[in-house]
């Protein structure tokens, strides 16, 4: 299987971000992308390929201008306005509790601030996803490793594995977010669409509800989400997940969300997977595209599921066999000590390959308080 990776995705090396409003170790780092890439390398059944630029275009085709200007333009002007830190992230979000009583409209006409520190919050979800001096460009190529893995499969292999980094899936239309800049899911599955004039679906095996995909789809038909996670109601993002979210207008019913219970273990997460697959198989299409996160793991010092690595394993075997056109995007997974050989046990089974030998007994060594 050709997995895509770039070293670029090392500019984005927030070393902290904030967690009920103080910092802490940062989750999202740079060794995330280099354990995973290392197994597979190890493995000597998975052959490296750097990605290729797309442009803008791709982006834009799902993202708002104004998210891909102020992205490209944050750090510099965070060093323009001479504010002097390692990381940029806001203090104020304009949430719907400040307009309360005042008509759509005039929310709708307020201009976007001209201080960073306003921009940040017009374009952002949360004050847990950094910004630092290298994030536009790794963000920027992590969509590149995503395009460039559809590439692949729309150019004949019969699946491929983007290892993106930033992550994509809680980026919205206009909205970065949760560890997310540009949504490399969305941006996959809308070029697979234009491309082929097929309709695609997407997978999303993630421990948190991709939010920003399903609001980039939430009104279409062409693009099927489903999404198997923890119940917000525990777990970020808290406000979006729910299974009576279906869609609506032409997208209604093109929306799955499948909210698991908390420490979901192999047994419990594959009956809901069956059923997710069905749902996809069902939909018309010939690829799918795949959110792959491994915080679903029992050690993730983020998540609350119980998976294991044997499970993965059977977990790509499963969706490899709706004999679909695989486009698999790493979105999260934070247990750094086994998230190599959890990569290595799903794609092996994506790849209709034998499990590794188990690796042995691992700890959690990046507490969350």
């Amino acid at each position: 299987m050709k997995v895509v990776y770039t070293d670029r995705h090392r500019g984005h090396d927030p070393k902290v971000e904030t967690y009920l409003g103080l910092p802490v170790p940062a989750c999202e780092v740079p060794e995330r992308a280099e354990v995973i890439r290392a197994a597979l390398a190890a493995d000597g059944g998975f052959e490296l390929v750097e990605p290729t630029e797309h442009g803008t275009g791709p982006i834009l085709a799902v993202h708002d201008p104004g998210l891909l200007r102020f992205l490209e333009e944050a750090w510099p002007a965070l060093e323009r306005q001479q504010i002097e830190r390692d990381f940029l992230v806001a203090d104020t979000y304009p949430t719907r509790a400040m307009f309360a009583g005042m008509s759509e409209a005039v929310a709708a006409a307020r201009p976007e601030p001209e201080a960073v520190g306003g921009r940040t919050g017009w374009w952002g979800l949360d004050s847990s996803n950094p910004i630092v001096a290298g994030t536009y460009e790794a963000a920027r190529w992590s969509v590149d490793v995503a395009l460039t893995t559809v590439d692949l499969v729309l150019g004949g292999e019969t699946a491929a594995y983007g290892l993106c980094r930033p992550p994509g899936h809680h980026a919205a239309a206009a909205m970065a977010g949760g560890y997310c800049f540009f949504n490399n899911a969305a941006i996959a599955a809308q070029a697979i669409v234009a491309a082929t004039a097929e309709p695609v679906a997407i997978l999303d095996v993630d421990v948190h509800h991709g939010n920003g995909t399903q609001q980039i789809f939430w009104r279409r038909g062409d693009v099927l989400y489903v999404s198997l996670h923890s119940d917000p109601r525990r777990l970020y993002p808290f406000f979006l997940g729910h299974a009576d979210e279906r869609g609506e207008g032409p997208g209604r019913g093109a929306n799955l969300n499948l909210p698991q219970p908390r420490r979901a273990d192999d047994e419990t997460y594959l009956a809901a997977l069956d059923r997710a697959l069905e749902r996809i198989a069902d939909a018309p299409g010939s690829v799918l595209v795949v959110s792959l996160g491994f915080d679903t793991f029992h050690l993730d010092p983020i998540g609350d599921l119980a998976l294991t690595t044997r499970g993965y394993h059977e977990m790509g075997r499963r969706v490899a066999s709706l004999e679909r056109r695989l486009v698999i995007l790493q979105e999260g997974g934070y247990h750094l000590p086994t998230l190599g050989e959890n990569a290595r046990a799903w794609l092996r089974g994506a790849a209709g390959r034998a499990p590794a030998e188990a690796p042995g007994p691992a700890r959690s060594t990046i507490p969350r308080p």
